[in-house]
């Protein structure tokens, strides 16, 4: 299957609060940002740490302005994010 996401894309994360371990920030949930690279693929740690058998999917490096993710900040900030918490938001 190909990647959902490529270099320059814009996205939003989404903004579920699943019960028990996600990789999703809360302080990233809901939150526009632009992918920067593919950093491979991997099996979801969610369903991992439920002892669930994950496929591998990809996972990206997502950057985001300091400033939408805390309120403040000149500075951008980058988070490896599984493409299951990513949606489109737009064109490049």
């Amino acid at each position: 299957m190909a990647d959902r996401f490529a270099a320059g894309d814009r996205v939003r994360t989404r903004t579920v609060d699943p019960p028990g371990h996600t990789r999703l920030p809360r302080y990233a949930r809901g939150v526009r940002g632009e992918v920067v690279s593919t950093a491979g693929h991997h099996p979801l740690a969610d369903e991992r740490a439920r002892g669930l058998t994950s496929s591998p999917r990809a996972v990206y490096h997502v950057r985001f302005a300091a400033s939408d993710l805390f309120g403040e900040g000149d500075h951008t900030v980058v988070v490896e994010l599984w493409e299951d918490y990513l949606e489109p938001e737009g064109g490049r």
